[in-house]
């Protein structure tokens, strides 16, 4: 039954009041993607370095057998950090992010290792307690918008959790599952392994005949590993919450888009068919008049 004239005008407000919604967020997505883009190129230098600064003591100094480099031969636990987003409307930024963590997940459990879970993110937090999957811990409220005291906080539960026995509740490997930003079109979801810690030298160098310095340590070399690793997981941390943010950001604004197209052909669809209706309206009108008239004549000659 073809909608009436009223219902396609309520609708096609009800349609133009969301346009409005969508075409807002997107712009506030817009204007704020650039920054999360300038904040994760800012802090990649500053990885870089410290990256260098752990390969050279790890490399300078092979005989020292740190907890977080030290690789466990049969692992029988692991945690898995999930960077998801607190909210929603970004396309499928968290589900793909879910679904990678899900199969790592699976994969982890067929070697016979003991997973827990790490998640930021509503998202993440919500899939697992619908679920009633034990979260370890859960951090939420920041996803896009993180800053290195929330990395650093989520980098101590991490080495906490590393450093403690397996007996004790303690696990022999962590992965981290966040979002790669590689430009607005494509973010890819990335699964690193976090700890322990592999520093190959060669694949932090920038050219190939690079010189390796000579460094000394002060106090020595254990002390100065001891520093650098905490601040080398938090960087890590922090690096892969400023991607998984503009990542969101990106998909948020690509998703409001798409929603702000759809609205728009939808209200020219609704106007097309308001103005049917009103034609036909207009067209029963006048036939009403014109049968009314004929009548009337009609009645008018039988009388004569």
């Amino acid at each position: 039954m073809p909608a009436s004239l009223r219902e396609l005008r309520q609708r096609r407000a009800a349609v133009t009041t969301t346009k409005k919604v969508t075409r807002a967020m997107e712009l506030i997505a817009s204007s704020r993607i650039v920054k999360a883009q300038q904040r994760a190129a800012q802090a990649t230098p500053y990885a870089r370095e410290l990256t260098r600064a752990v390969s050279a003591v790890a490399t300078d100094a092979p005989e020292i057998d740190h907890p977080l480099t030290q690789q466990v031969p049969d692992p029988k636990a692991a945690a898995i950090l999930v960077i998801s987003s607190d909210r929603g409307l970004a396309g499928a930024y968290s589900s793909n992010v879910i679904k990678q963590s899900s199969q790592l997940r699976e994969l982890l459990e067929r070697n016979g290792l003991r997973v827990q879970r790490f998640l930021t993110g509503r998202k993440a937090i919500g899939f697992a307690k619908f679920r009633n999957f034990e979260i370890h811990r859960q951090w939420e409220g920041f996803s896009d918008s993180p800053t290195y005291a929330e990395a650093r906080e989520i980098a101590d539960a991490l080495i906490e959790s590393f450093l403690k026995p397996v007996e004790e509740g303690g696990v022999d490997e962590i992965h981290v599952v966040y979002t790669q930003f590689r430009n607005m079109l494509t973010q890819t979801p990335t699964v690193i392994r976090l700890l322990p810690l592999e520093v190959v030298q060669s694949e932090q160098r920038t050219e190939q005949n690079e010189l390796h310095p000579l460094y000394e340590f002060e106090p020595d070399a254990e002390t100065v590993l001891d520093e650098l690793l905490p601040l080398y997981v938090a960087s890590r941390v922090y690096a892969c919450l400023l991607q998984s943010a503009a990542s969101e950001l990106a998909n948020r604004q690509r998703a409001m888009k798409a929603a702000t197209d759809n609205a728009q052909q939808l209200i020219e669809r609704l106007t097309r068919e308001a103005n049917q209706a009103r034609q036909a309206e207009i067209t029963q009108e006048i036939s009403e008049i014109v049968g009314g008239a004929a009548a009337l004549s009609e009645a008018t000659a039988s009388a004569d």
